[in-house]
Parts: structure tokens; C-alpha cells; sequence
């Protein structure tokens, strides 16, 4: 009686909102391996931080109305043509949609942009406790883009009678399989444009949205009955989808699951490094046991607000006078 009393209260199939917590601190934790010398120390300093602040952004997400629209894009919303008429910065963006509609839609490619500056003005600050938020959180949302159900209405499956596919393709296939993926990336690299990068890792994923259906839809139905089985999982029941079925999606999705991760901790990797160079290269040494005061920090903001603002006047070195 008890048993199937769990079974009724927790066997559904769990929907994730994310790569789920096992791949989303992998993900960030291996990120820090991209990265360069100068910046490498900092990091694996504090890579503990790098890994659990990664799913922050989950945590909030049943807190915050405005967090979860930063995870995703149903880019149908906008038609066959929508990579190519959708404004890829956002102040055009609201200059052509209402805001709200946007937000109803996600907002994951612009968010990502907005997140990174936030970390390029975390490094101009040197501040080291945001500049591990941010990239932390960050890597979360860069993550979150390179998931195809990320950029699909049909994001759990519900339109095609699929639902359970999320946490199945994002959290179900990376733990069991993580052990087979080889992430070694190669090094960070500069990223010109920021945010037509956050559009090609949409527009990338999206094309994979088709394959993450069928394939599943067809294996289905060949093998209904072993589809599902029961695992224990601390003190509750679960449905879960079957090893063997597990297996086979993953060998017809042919490496879409590793790949993606890959292309998450290079990705994630890059944009900490572009940050870092915009920021004019810090060094991040000298921040490894320092924390600046209160004082020290509202001096350097209001530096920074007024450098943005560029309400300073000063002799221009930068032209030549004809």
C-alpha cells in the first residue's frame, strides 16, 4: 500500500528547467579548464562556487515571475523567417514587439548578452564576489541555449503526446552516460560578437528540435512495454524511462547529447575570457583572497557609471587634428 501510494504521489515523469543540477555544476565546473593561465587560478580557487551557483537561476525560477522567461525562446512563436527578422539586440527588439510579448515568448539569446556585460562590468570593478556570480549564472544561461527543447513551444513534449521528454533528453542521458563523453574543448577563445554567438547557439539547437522528437516517437512505439520502469531514489518511487530504452534513444540521437555539452563548457569558457579582455585584463591574482570594502566598491560603480555615461570631459588623445 505504501509503495504504490508513492508511486501515485511522486511516479510522474519530472520535467526539468534546465540541463538539471548533475549536468548544469559539470558544465561550469569543466568550463574552468578552458581558460588561461591568467585567469585559470582565480577560477579553480573558487570552482566549487563555479559549480553550485550554476543552478541559482532554477532555484529562482519559482520565486522571481521574471526568471523564467531568461531559459528559453519558443522561436515558432515568430514564424518560418524568425532568425532572420528577429532583432538580435534587445533595445530593437522592444522596438519592434511589446515587451511583454517577448517575455512570453523567453528571452534566452538576449538575456545571455545581458548577463555577460554584467560580468565584463564585474571585472572592470574587480570585484571578485560578482565576478563568480556572474559567471556562474552565466554559464547557467549559455547552457540553457544549447538545449534544443529550450528554443521549441513544444517544449516538454505536450503538443506530440511526448511529455516527460525534457528531463529525459537533459537530465535522464547525461547521467547516465556522462562517463562516456570526452569534454576535453581546447582553450578558450576572444568572441568578437557576443550576442550574434547567443543566436547561431539558438538557431543551432532549434534544428535539432525535430530529431529529439521523432527519434523518440518512433523508438515509442516499438518498444511501449519496457519504455518505463521504477527506480528508488532516496525515499521515493520514481517513473523513470528504462536503461535499455535509455540506451537506444541515446545511440539514435548518434553523440547530440555530448556534443551539446561540449559546445556548453567551450561556449561558457569563451564568453568568461571575451569578459575578462573587454574588461582591459585584470589581474585576477591579486583578487584570489581579496575582498575590496563597501567604500572601495561604491567608488569604483560610480567610476563606472560615470565612464558609461561618458560625462567626463578630457583631452582627446585618440584623433589626430587636421
Amino acid at each position: 500500500m505504501r509503495l504504490t501510494l508513492k508511486i501515485i504521489l511522486f511516479g510522474s515523469i519530472l520535467v526539468s528547467s534546465g540541463w538539471g543540477f548533475f549536468a548544469h555544476q559539470r558544465i561550469n565546473r569543466l568550463a574552468v579548464f578552458t581558460l588561461p593561465p591568467e585567469m585559470i587560478g582565480f577560477y579553480k580557487k573558487n570552482i566549487q562556487y563555479i559549480a553550485e551557483a550554476s543552478v541559482n537561476p532554477d532555484r529562482r525560477r519559482t520565486a522571481v515571475p521574471e526568471e523564467a522567461p531568461r531559459h528559453y525562446i519558443d522561436i515558432e512563436e515568430y514564424g518560418d523567417s524568425a532568425f532572420t527578422k528577429l532583432p538580435k539586440y534587445w533595445a530593437r527588439a522592444v522596438e519592434k514587439y511589446p515587451e511583454d510579448t517577448l517575455q512570453a515568448h523567453g528571452i534566452v539569446p538576449w538575456h545571455i548578452y545581458r548577463m555577460y556585460n554584467q560580468l565584463k562590468d564585474a571585472f572592470l570593478l574587480r570585484d571578485p564576489e560578482k565576478i563568480l556570480l556572474y559567471s556562474a549564472e552565466l554559464g547557467h544561461y549559455v547552457a540553457d541555449a544549447n538545449v534544443p527543447l529550450h528554443t521549441t513551444r513544444n517544449y516538454n513534449g505536450q503538443l506530440t503526446d511526448q511529455v516527460g521528454i525534457h528531463a529525459f533528453w537533459e537530465s535522464r542521458l547525461p547521467e547516465l552516460f556522462f562517463d562516456q563523453y570526452d569534454f576535453y574543448v581546447g582553450k578558450a577563445s576572444y568572441v568578437r560578437d557576443v550576442q550574434l554567438l547567443a543566436w547561431q547557439t539558438v538557431e543551432r539547437a532549434h534544428s535539432m528540435v525535430d530529431s529529439v522528437l521523432r527519434e523518440e516517437k518512433l523508438l515509442a512505439k516499438a518498444h511501449e512495454q519496457t519504455k518505463f520502469n521504477y527506480e528508488t531514489k532516496g525515499r521515493q518511487t520514481v517513473k523513470v524511462y528504462s536503461l535499455p530504452f535509455s540506451r537506444l534513444y541515446h545511440q539514435k540521437l548518434n553523440g547530440m547529447v555530448e556534443r551539446q555539452m561540449r559546445r556548453s563548457i567551450k561556449m561558457i569558457g569563451d564568453l568568461w575570457y571575451s569578459a575578462w579582455v573587454d574588461a582591459g585584463q585584470p589581474d585576477l591574482k591579486l583578487l584570489i583572497n581579496y575582498k575590496p570594502s563597501d567604500e572601495e566598491l561604491k567608488r569604483r560603480e560610480e567610476e563606472l557609471k560615470l565612464w558609461k555615461e561618458k560625462n567626463l570631459k578630457a583631452r582627446d588623445h585618440e584623433g589626430i587634428e587636421n
